[in-house]
């Protein structure tokens, strides 16, 4: 999982070197988001604690985040979209109460994230580069068009420990 570390307010770029991928579970799964930053930032706490509360169940602490996000009254006014996953599934999780699992194994989030899954996709399809180089020219070339997007590129791999 990749994402810049662009933060704008307005025209303005506010941070450059911004953290918006981290990972849960001693590396297991990687939750990267977009939006409001103290959204996002409250939105990664809950999923945090819905990942701890499930035992690191990806699918249950998705869902569980989704239905409270909808219907708490303080929460459903957060914008911002997470992206979790883990070495099997991803999860678009939104404010709407959605949990989608996208038809390709690529999901792009924020101003560049159409630009970047969309790189993705083709390199995906086109070569053999594995999925860290993958994600680091896509958000090169999302930070080449993209004026909310940068190039200090935070990339996170999630483990296979304990599979196997």
């Amino acid at each position: 999982m990749a994402a810049d570390g662009q933060v704008s307010l307005e025209a303005t770029v506010v941070k450059s070197t911004a953290r918006k991928v981290r990972t849960l579970m001693g590396g297991k799964i990687a939750v990267g988001f977009a939006g409001g930053t103290a959204d996002a930032f409250t939105l990664f706490e809950r999923f945090e604690a819905k990942v701890k509360e499930y035992g690191g169940d990806l699918t249950r602490a998705s869902v569980e985040l989704a239905k409270e996000w909808r219907s708490d009254r303080v929460l459903r006014r957060l914008e911002a979209l997470l992206v979790a996953g883990d070495a099997h599934t991803t999860f678009l999780i939104t404010g709407n109460g959605d949990v989608l699992e996208p038809d390709h194994p690529v999901v792009g989030i924020g101003s560049g994230g159409a630009y970047a899954a969309a790189a993705a996709r083709a390199y995906l399809e086109a070569s053999d580069f594995p999925a860290r180089e993958i994600a680091r020219r896509a958000m090169v070339i999302a930070a080449d068009i993209c004026v909310y997007t940068n190039d200090r590129i935070v990339i996170e791999e999630v483990s296979l420990q304990g599979e196997s």
